[in-house]
């Protein structure tokens, strides 16, 4: 009976403070003290309470523009977007403070914050990677621009995470043609992947790819295109063997290779007759 007694009674302070910080909160709102409301939202923010913070900062916006604070509440407002995961608006307002505000305190701040915004939005490797392509180009501008910053390091840490994804959304972007049997598209994919990125940790698959994509598409050709795309696969072969002499994928591509051989002595031979 006391135990309930107890956490009934803890339970009814806390239900209070809370009842009272809303209360506290609801005035801080209306006021029109607005020294004050700045104070109450630099504290909110402070204390992790980034909705409150930033629905203060945000009307502030409009009140302090063109004053010497404005700066700061623009970086506490996307500061505080931050804390509540939007990060599409706090790279907005990041943005807008290295704009409106070039030679503010905390414009090298917010010139790292706008390539980490686009990295926190950047998708997953299936996905289009246009927010990715911008968070490289933001941190290679701000590494281009404060070159000795403590931040180079992570900067160019995160690049090479984000290149990978570039470099994986390219090797699936090359393989969906790939498992869709569209040879003719997949040759052109998976070269452009391989010339694009070309230390990819993917090479050894794209080439095998190219390279049962070239013969698949010349052992099923019309006549009239065949003996090309044998002499284009079979060099294909070579190309990989090289590289690749002991793939995984080797003793297939020996295969193809047989198979190239045979149908181009037979094309040889053929023509030679005629």
């Amino acid at each position: 009976m006391f135990m309930k007694m107890r956490n009934f009674g803890i339970g009814f302070v806390l239900f209070a403070l809370l009842f009272s910080s809303c209360g506290d909160y609801n005035k801080i709102l209306k006021s029109t003290d607005y020294e004050f409301k700045y104070k109450k939202a630099i504290e909110y923010y402070e204390e992790g309470e980034f909705v409150r913070s930033g629905n203060l900062l945000q009307e502030l916006i409009g009140i302090y523009r063109g004053t010497s604070r404005a700066d700061k509440i623009y970086y506490y407002y996307a500061k505080s977007m931050i804390g509540q995961k939007d990060y599409l608006m706090a790279g907005h307002y990041f943005n807008t403070l290295i704009n409106e505000f070039p030679t503010s305190d905390y414009v090298e701040e917010a010139q790292f914050m706008v390539g980490y915004c686009h990295y926190l939005l950047s998708p997953k490797p299936r996905l289009d990677q246009d927010v990715t392509q911008k968070a490289i180009d933001a941190f290679q501008l701000y590494i281009n621009l404060y070159p000795y910053s403590d931040r180079v390091e992570e900067a160019n840490r995160l690049i090479a995470e984000l290149q990978d994804k570039l470099v994986e959304k390219s090797f699936l972007s090359a393989k969906l043609y790939y498992d869709f049997g569209s040879y003719k598209a997949a040759v052109v994919a998976l070269q452009n992947s391989l010339i694009e990125y070309p230390d990819t940790k993917f090479r050894e698959d794209l080439m095998y790819m190219l390279l049962k994509s070239k013969y698949l598409l010349a052992v099923n050709s019309v006549e009239d295109k065949k003996e090309q795309r044998l002499s284009a696969a079979l060099d294909e072969y070579f190309t990989f063997a090289d590289e690749f002499p002991e793939s995984k994928y080797i003793k297939e591509a020996e295969r193809f290779y047989e198979t190239l051989a045979k149908e181009l002595n037979y094309n040889a031979e053929t023509s030679n007759l005629n």
